[in-house]
């Protein structure tokens, strides 16, 4: 019998916080899928970092035996140099000094990169000048992206699906549900196509060393905004039609995005999404909750209120009462008989 109470009452106990647990496991499985692509990504690539490095350590006991001249240190102090201007985005390379990273073209696809949150790295401010405006430049352009993307996104939204699933449900007669199913893939396709595979292929073809899946993984990585900055168009040597070419990115990565973002919202507002997404959230109060607690509130005061009306009305009827004087008792004798 005990054993039974026990486990109804912890039954219940789940029941009742059931989107807690929810919420836990979600935690638990994030932190899984975390750990799953540390383990995938460190076995992947570990052995290619090893084996490069050893690459150059090879080389570069190669290069100081060519040139017995020159000294480890002096070699490591030039190299040093060498890597820090080119985490700012300056090569020392003959072939790259054509290409200047601060002209107008350029920095107009860093600001585009920095208001959209992509920031691939290649480029970065040198000055203590840069740096400071581009604080400010992004605070007030983040928020000022995200309302200008939201509105846009709302705008688009009632013609690419509001309006679309309305009318074929309507005309045809079919389930809600099912028709933005539909919509929602077809519209994924769309995207995919029309802003991942083909201009993947027209990157491959314009960058000399770029094959389709790197242009695709550029594609994506830029996208969905990562911006890792290991593929950055438009920097090759004698980059042909450089500035329209810079621009026109700059355009495809607004469009980009924002087709991106259409698309997110529409699966979002998927019925089977909504109701998966309510599994991990705390349940809101409802109208009829909050109307009962309001109803027990109320009846508690008017009991109260009560209560202290009848008091106060009791002490009002004692107030009122007429005195009534007690006749003192006497003897009949006229005197008290215990009074000598």
């Amino acid at each position: 019998m005990l054993q039974s109470l026990t486990s109804n009452s912890c039954v219940r106990l789940i029941q009742s916080h059931k989107s807690t647990w929810y919420f836990l496991l979600l935690v638990l499985g994030y932190i899984l899928y975390l750990i799953f692509g540390a383990v995938v990504f460190s076995s992947v690539e570990l052995p290619y970092e090893d084996r490069l490095r050893q690459e150059l350590r090879t080389i570069k006991k190669l290069f100081l035996q060519d040139h017995e001249c020159l000294s480890e240190e002096r070699l490591e102090e030039f190299l040093e140099k060498a890597l820090e201007a080119s985490n700012y985005g300056v090569s020392i390379l003959n072939n790259a000094s054509s290409n200047w990273n601060w002209d107008f073209t350029s920095s107009l696809f860093f600001a585009s990169t920095v208001l959209s949150t992509t920031g691939y790295g290649h480029t970065a401010p040198l000055s203590d000048g840069g740096k400071a405006f581009c604080i400010v430049y992004s605070v007030l352009g983040i928020p000022f992206t995200l309302l200008f993307l939201t509105a846009v996104v709302q705008r688009i939204m009632i013609f690419s699906t509001r309006r679309p699933v309305m009318y074929v449900s309507t005309r045809w007669g079919l389930s809600k549900p099912l028709v933005a199913m539909v919509h929602a893939t077809l519209l994924a396709i769309l995207a995919a196509s029309c802003f991942f595979l083909i201009p993947a292929a027209i990157f491959s073809s314009l960058e000399e060393n770029w094959n389709f899946l790197e242009s695709f993984y550029f594609c994506f990585i830029s996208l969905s905004t990562i911006g890792l900055g290991d593929y950055v168009p438009g920097e090759s040597f004698n980059q042909r039609f450089r500035q329209i070419y810079k621009v026109g990115i700059t355009v495809y990565l607004l469009l980009g995005l924002v087709v991106m973002l259409v698309v997110l919202e529409t699966f979002c507002e998927l019925q089977q999404l909504k109701t998966l997404r309510k599994m991990f959230y705390l349940k809101k109060e409802k109208p009829q909750d909050r109307l009962a607690i309001l109803e027990h509130d109320h009846l508690a005061f008017t009991a109260v209120s009560h209560q202290n009306n009848s008091t106060s009305l009791r002490e009002d009827n004692t107030k009122n009462l007429p005195f009534v004087s007690v006749p003192e008792l006497a003897s009949p004798g006229g005197d008290d008989p215990m009074i000598g």
